[in-house]
């Protein structure tokens, strides 16, 4: 006989369809809802045992998630606090009372200020409409003398609550019949995996049932049993060792890694964690462990992942979760843009389980919070290079793209960590923008030059060195956009690829220069290779080698790096690489052809030769073209030619 029969009542007109579409974007959510509510259940019984409110008992807490396709039904059950009669009336039937609430206020007063009730809104049962055709109730409150009741829903508005419950022992099993454009919860890996996302980390041992296999396994061995027994009265039977029961295993750590104090943790057990949680079988670089109990409670562990190639530089996977409940990766209100590249775990009670974007873009906690993470890893990097610079220094190629990353989203953590940002010389040693700046203060000041290709641009940086000259090593992705953050950064302080303007620093400064007869042979390369060059200088180099080099203004080359970014913009005009070729007087093949100039039988070896040093020249620099490629070769076996007749 039923005890009460009516409709649901709901604080919010429409609350269902805003539940369906607003509250739960995923629909799967409700696996993650109904075994939350389970845990708190089992966390209101263990505080109230813990309060001497109520006797406990030696049976382990535990949650079983039973499915069976036969049936069409899922079952959550749990032994937690159970529910009366009136209990269900105030908790289930009156949309929005939340019962976690509710008990935390009652007893807030014996509460620890970090409580370990997950549930915020009394809303997450109702999450079980979204794919049910019908959902049932059958539970036993703890309290003494309480009667199973059962309570029963086919729509969510409609409700019946009758004595006609089974459990014989305190706890709650909620029963879903799935409802036809839902049976894909009904397939046990799919419920394993979805469990697995979101409740890896429930303080609640899970524990997953496959109802129609374990009816089929009872059945089979009392058939076995029947048979045996059958058999065993007319002949003699040897008795069987009896098989050793396998132990099920919950499906959750109810003990993360980020609860732990960082004191008490180990290398090892971090990364076995690494690899658990995200299953990879590498490494991290290294990692930073979260642990706030003020002004907000924030707990969770950071890694820092080594990247096999440029082309990983993508989003990293930052789980989010809230008392161990998984809400969501990657949630850039609460976790900065840039730290996205990174992996790990943030578990923030303190934030709703299910929010709005908007909300948690003007929620203070939750920037206070993002400013709190960017500090922690800004600290982990000062500490890193000021007490374990080694160890710094073998990972920075793996961790640079992070940092110069971060720095361009977020100026405030630059300015953190602008100081510990390595740059590798052209020896291979790493030093800091502070050390090249006073290194090269008397050489050109505030002006850095820098290598992007360290084997295309290895006769800039042999002269270089030849000079005593430094430069450092700009070879990310990245990068290019890093330079011009930096130049607006540092005020007076700009950036020079080391094939750029070379002229203040290569040529020899103690030498005086004869205008009139650089205007010679500036006239003269002129007039043998045309316009394949826009500007020429003469320098003395200090080593005769090295006939001539091609320089390319640093403004023009940004220039085109900019159109070939945003390729198929018409500017009105087509911008060129402003190319310098500077020819060392000191070369003798300079000074032989240079003598050769009036000579007419010499005239064409002359053209040909004056080409192939421009062509040398711009092949140091960068590849030629296709069709100054060809003329190359065309010369080269010209000159071999030439050389074989001899």
């Amino acid at each position: 006989m039923a005890l009460k029969q009516g409709s649901i009542s709901i604080d919010t007109e429409n609350i269902f369809p805003i539940i369906k579409k607003w509250l739960y974007s995923d629909k799967d959510i409700f696996i993650r809802e109904l075994i939350s509510n389970g845990c708190d259940a089992v966390s209101k019984h263990k505080r109230l045992v813990s309060l001497g409110e109520t006797a406990g008992d030696d049976k382990p807490y535990k949650i079983t998630v039973a499915v069976s396709k036969k049936n069409k039904t899922l079952s959550f059950s749990d032994n937690g606090i159970g529910m009366t009669a009136d209990e269900i009336d105030k908790y289930i039937n009156q949309v929005a009372f939340s019962g976690a609430e509710d008990f935390f206020n009652k007893y807030k007063d014996k509460m620890e200020e970090s409580n370990d009730i997950i549930g915020h809104f009394g809303l997450g049962f109702y999450s079980a409409f979204m794919v049910s055709s019908n959902v049932e109730i059958d539970t036993l409150s703890f309290a003494t003398g309480a009667k199973p009741i059962k309570w029963q829903s086919a729509d969510g508005m409609q409700f019946e609550i009758t004595e006609d419950g089974t459990r014989t022992e305190r706890g709650t099993t909620i029963i879903l019949t799935l409802a036809e454009d839902s049976e894909e919860f009904l397939d046990e890996y799919h419920l394993r995996s979805i469990i697995k996302k979101y409740c890896s980390f429930l303080p609640v041992e899970i524990y997953v049932e496959n109802t129609d296999k374990l009816e089929e396994e009872a059945k089979k061995k009392a058939e076995e049993a029947a048979k045996k027994a059958e058999e065993g009265a007319d002949s003699e039977t040897s008795e069987e060792e009896p098989k050793e029961e396998i132990k099920p295993v919950p499906l959750n750590d109810t003990n993360p890694l980020w609860l732990k104090s960082p004191k008490d943790c180990t290398d090892e057990e971090y990364i076995k964690f690494y690899q658990q949680v995200f299953n990879v079988f590498d490494e991290p670089l290294f990692w930073i462990h979260l642990n706030v109990d003020y002004p907000f409670n924030l707990k969770g562990i950071l890694y820092f992942p080594k990247l096999k190639n440029e082309f990983e530089l993508v989003e990293g996977k930052v789980k989010l979760y809230n008392n161990q409940v998984f809400v969501a990766d990657n949630i850039k209100e609460v976790i900065p843009e840039f730290l996205l590249l990174l992996k790990g775990v943030i578990d923030c009670p303190d934030l709703p389980l299910n929010v709005s974007r908007s909300f948690l873009q003007n929620d203070r906690d939750v920037s206070k919070i993002s400013k709190h993470i960017v500090k922690k890893v800004a600290d982990k990097l000062k500490s890193l290079c000021k007490n374990e610079r080694e160890k710094y220094e073998s990972f920075w190629d793996d961790i640079q793209v992070f940092i110069k990353y971060g720095c361009l989203k977020d100026e405030g953590f630059y300015d953190k960590i602008k100081e510990y940002i390595l740059y590798k010389d052209l020896d291979g040693k790493y030093i800091t923008l502070k050390d090249y700046l006073e290194y090269a203060k008397d050489k050109h000041e505030n002006k850095v030059f820098y290598v992007v290709d360290k084997e295309q641009q290895s006769q800039y940086i042999k002269l270089f060195k030849e000079y005593d000259l430094n430069a450092v090593i700009l070879d990310c992705t990245i990068d290019n956009n890093f330079i011009t953050f930096l130049e607006y950064k540092e005020s007076g302080v700009r950036f020079k690829r080391i094939d750029s303007d070379l002229s203040d620093v290569l040529k020899d400064k103690d030498e005086e220069k004869d205008e009139k007869a650089d205007e010679e042979i500036v006239n003269f390369f002129k007039e043998k290779i045309g316009d394949r060059v826009q500007k020429y200088s003469v320098e003395s180099l200090k080593k005769e080698d090295t006939p001539a080099v091609i320089l390319i203004s640093e403004e023009s080359r940004r220039m085109m790096e900019m159109q070939s970014r945003f390729a198929g913009l018409d500017y009105g005009f087509d911008l060129k690489e402003e190319k310098t070729l500077v020819i060392n007087d000191r070369n003798p093949l300079i000074k032989k052809v240079l003598s050769l100039r009036d000579d007419e039988t010499k005239k064409e070896a002359v053209d040909v030769i004056c080409n192939q040093i421009v062509d040398l020249a711009l092949l140091a620099n960068k590849e030629l073209g296709a069709e100054e490629l060809d003329l190359f070769i065309k010369r080269s076996n010209e000159l071999m030619s030439k050389v074989i007749s001899l």
